[in-house]
């Protein structure tokens, strides 16, 4: 169908009529809205006009901002750091127990005077199941040291700068064997538990209690401060006369795998002294003692740590220099 040209040209000035006026309609509802916002009311039922407003109502302030105060310094410490140290070798001495049964005043003198992050090693119970220290795993104490005077010791070190290690007769224990047979290592004969010359008797390390014992100790020197704890005497003594089920090697193997998983941290090393069983991996170490300098190789390479530089530990009353290849530990009355 064809449109007149007019008609056509009166058509397209309609259209543009309409666009202006729906132009201006919008732009006068804007502006309407706008000035209604005024009036508007916000409450709990919800938003309302209110034109009994008055007029006058100020217009408000312009915010400043408020005058700076006094700079907060806000220090804090990196956990992440705190919680895990590398691993490094040890030069430093361990304390003989006739120096604690003696004078522990004295010790803590000589430790006084050595440079802050040596290593020490104390004792912290002998293998007759007593003590040093008030310990709340178990109440035998020691008649030979004055348990205060360590207690006091042992606080002291925590602050003292040292890299500290107690030291604990692991499987080897009167006391507990005497009181739990049923975690010790019996005689062949099983009618009673098996006794080294020394009147001691052994735990058995698949025991659950044994395990449970030694796991809350190793914890309880933890909280105490000490950075790393020396299980000695942790093996099962070569005898014919000892009963055990089971393979010895295994079974101080998965005990020491148990101990270092429920106690090592990033910061806190547990360590083993003893033999027939593999060092568990994690943060730990194996220490040696009597052992000559001629047999140091020897000794390294049947040791089987993956880094014996910094895992294997000499425990030594020799200055022979061989022993500074690795880390070495010797009595603190050599000490000066």
């Amino acid at each position: 169908m064809n449109i007149p040209y007019r008609t056509r040209l009166a058509l397209g000035r309609l259209a543009v009529i309409l666009l202006v006026l729906v132009l201006l309609g919008a732009l006068a509802w804007a502006g309407w809205v706008f000035w209604l916002s005024r009036y508007v009311v916000y409450t709990q039922e919800g938003a309302k006009l209110d034109f009994s407003l008055s007029e006058d109502m100020p217009s408000g302030q312009l915010a400043v901002p408020p005058e700076p105060e006094e700079t907060i310094v806000v220090n804090y410490e990196d956990t992440a750091a705190l919680q895990t140290t590398e691993l490094g070798p040890l030069i430093g001495y361990y304390v003989e127990d006739t120096a604690l049964a003696e004078n522990i005043a004295q010790v803590k003198a000589d430790i006084q005077a050595l440079p802050a992050g040596t290593a020490i090693m104390v004792n912290v119970k002998n293998i007759r199941g007593g003590f040093y220290y008030s310990s709340a795993v178990s109440a035998t104490r020691s008649s030979s040291v004055d348990i205060a005077a360590m207690d006091e010791l042992i606080g002291w070190l925590k602050k003292s700068g040292m890299y500290t290690i107690a030291c604990v007769p692991a499987l080897r224990d009167r006391e507990y064997g005497l009181h739990h047979t049923v975690d010790g290592i019996h005689h062949s004969s099983r009618g009673y538990l098996w006794m080294d010359d020394l009147g001691c008797y052994w735990l058995n390390p698949a025991s659950s209690g044994t395990l449970n014992y030694l796991t809350q100790t190793v914890n309880e020197l933890k909280d105490l401060g000490f950075h790393e704890v020396l299980l000695c005497d942790f093996t099962i003594p070569e005898s014919s006369n000892i009963y055990f089920d089971g393979d010895r090697a295994q079974a101080l193997t998965t005990a020491a795998n148990t101990i270092v998983t429920a106690c090592a941290t990033g910061s806190f090393t547990v360590s083993f002294m003893g033999g027939g069983f593999t060092l568990p991996e994690g943060r730990c170490r194996l220490y040696l003692q009597n052992v000559e300098p001629s047999g140091i190789s020897a000794a390294v390479l049947s040791s089987g740590v993956a880094d014996p530089l910094i895992q294997l530990v000499f425990v030594t009353t020799l200055y022979d220099t061989r022993f500074e290849e690795y880390s070495a530990l010797r009595p603190l009355s050599s000490a000066h």
